[in-house]
């Protein structure tokens, strides 16, 4: 494997790990219950790209932000 691609796997991981751990500390800076924090938490844990794509989707920012616009 030639060093860029070793370099670039490197880069892609890291922020992978960097937008995990944003998650997980927007789960528990939200206004949500302590059982759907740790609910959220799980996911983006146990499942970290599909858990992060669906807390962009559904989580309390994606979904609450819209709300509050269109009001």
């Amino acid at each position: 494997m030639p060093d860029s691609m070793i370099y670039l796997s490197i880069a892609v991981a890291a922020l992978i790990v960097v937008l995990h751990l944003r998650a997980i500390i927007s789960v528990f800076r939200s206004n949500r219950s302590v059982g759907s924090k740790t609910l959220w938490a799980l996911l983006i844990w146990i499942f970290p790209l599909v858990g992060l794509i669906a807390w962009v989707v559904a989580g309390p920012r994606g979904h609450n932000g819209h709300a509050q616009h269109d009001k």
